[in-house]
């Protein structure tokens, strides 16, 4: 695809590096031309400086050939315009516009083609941050909690714990375990290093398992491979910014929460917007008496979402070294990702992992529903729709067991109207089900969107 993004922010440039990959031709507009010169000298695309809202701009760099374009400069009216004018002066197939405030929805008329701004589809990472963490103060045991099939499906990330019921016995074993549980372990990793999810495995404790069940079921699988945890009752979140502010709107009346913020005017507004739900403090979260005096032992999850990813790597471990039971810190920087690894901390999560999935999803060959990044990008899962008949395609009609699946890439369940059937290798596969399916490396996509591709020629 001929791929234009707009912006070459912490965003941009995170969708840029994953597109690349993918053998996409992409184009990255931006005004600052030192940035645009360290990106062209790290992947293989190009880049064009100046102001996108204006269309000689846009023509430079190549709107009138354009498959896709992903608007995801820092202001929202910039997104907008960029859309808006790609659309009415170049006919723009797709465009993408990310935008940060709530009043723009997706579908609304005010985002429509032709008296709209032109929008197709509306990326938020702040919502998918909110959202992401909001899952996990649900289900505090795991490390990742993603819905398929308008939420019937769940795939679980959780990291096996010693003497749970399933720790110590291959999967071929689980159906005889756990009996009164539909699930499939999808994918397995110990030590970073992916293993192969057949029978003959056998789960370790430490293991990072990917679990695909019935969305009613979550709770007991987690409970299945390590020790549940219990409900998140005391919340602690360091740092008032956009998403500090949508998660405490989401989760007030929920949870007892208190919100440190270092910024005293801030402190006032959120205090405003928040009412008496939340206790909104004025100071520093890597201050440890502050913590101290605000109990922040007591905590059982403490979520630091400031700016600063030095101050949420530093307020998260000393959090857990006061007794917070669970940290979850906001990280930008990949290789403060990295670093993270092994630490007390319990989850980082990247703002741009968070969103690149819906992204994906509109890149994606054939009928891809959603996408997923996982581990850092490094894994991914995807909700397919099979098309076309036993004639045309190599999945409709055929059994799990008979597909030439690349080596570690799993069927986990399958969608059938209102059916939701968790897969093994018996399972037939028919024209119209959403088929779930997890891949440990993301260099396997292209031969999953090949598999489900319909042709034309082949009987």
């Amino acid at each position: 695809m001929n791929i234009l993004i707009i912006g070459a922010g912490r965003v941009g440039t995170s969708v840029a590096e994953h597109l690349v990959s993918e053998r996409n031709d992409i184009t990255v507009v931006d005004t600052d031309p030192q940035r645009l010169r360290e990106l062209q000298e790290r992947l293989d695309l190009r880049g064009v400086c100046g102001n996108a809202i204006q269309p000689s701009v846009l023509r430079e760099a190549g709107a009138d050939d354009c498959d896709l374009l992903v608007a995801c400069a820092p202001q929202d009216e910039t997104n907008l315009t960029v859309c808006k004018v790609a659309h009415d002066l170049f006919n723009v197939t797709t465009t993408i516009a990310r935008l940060r405030s709530p009043e723009f929805v997706e579908g609304a008329p005010l985002l429509a083609r032709g008296g709209g701004f032109a929008v197709d589809h509306v990326i938020c990472p702040e919502q998918s941050v909110t959202t992401y963490i909001r899952k996990l103060v649900e289900y505090p045991e795991a490390l990742r909690i993603i819905e398929f099939a308008g939420g019937r499906v769940t795939l679980a990330g959780v990291r096996a714990g010693a003497g749970s019921r399933l720790v110590g016995h291959r999967l071929d074993q689980i159906p005889t375990l756990v009996p009164h549980l539909d699930l499939r372990i999808v994918g397995l990793f110990r030590r970073e290093q992916p293993l192969k999810a057949d029978g003959s495995t056998r789960i370790e404790a430490g293991d990072e398992a990917f679990v695909l069940t019935r969305t009613g079921s979550v709770g007991e699988v987690l409970g299945a491979l390590r020790e549940r945890d219990r409900p998140v009752r005391r919340i602690m979140i360091a740092g008032g910014g956009k998403v500090g502010l949508r998660l405490a709107r989401e989760l007030r009346g929920r949870c007892e929460i208190r919100l440190i913020e270092l910024d005293r005017t801030r402190c006032e507004y959120l205090a405003a917007e928040l009412g008496t739900d939340v206790l909104v403090l004025h100071g520093d979260a890597t201050d440890e008496d502050l913590m101290t005096d605000e109990n922040v032992g007591e905590t059982d999850v403490f979520i630091a979402l400031s700016n600063d990813d030095e101050d949420n790597i530093l307020s998260g471990l000393l959090a857990k070294r006061l007794g917070a039971r669970r940290a979850i810190v906001l990280i930008n920087r990949r290789a403060y990702t990295e670093l993270v690894q092994g630490t007390q901390i319990d989850v980082a999560i990247s703002p741009q992992h968070a969103v690149i999935g819906e992204l994906l999803a509109h890149v994606r060959r054939g009928d891809v529903e959603a996408v997923h990044s996982m581990r850092q990008g490094a894994a991914e899962s995807m909700e397919i729709i099979v098309r076309g008949d036993r004639r045309c395609t190599k999945v409709v009609g055929r059994r799990i067991g008979e597909l030439e699946l690349p080596e570690g890439v799993q069927i986990g369940a399958i969608v059938r109207g209102d059916e939701v059937i968790v897969a093994h290798g018996e399972t037939a596969i028919q024209t119209g089900d959403h088929v779930i399916v997890f891949l440990p490396s993301k260099r396997q996509v292209r031969a999953v969107e090949k598999l489900f591709q319909v042709s034309a020629t082949f009987f």
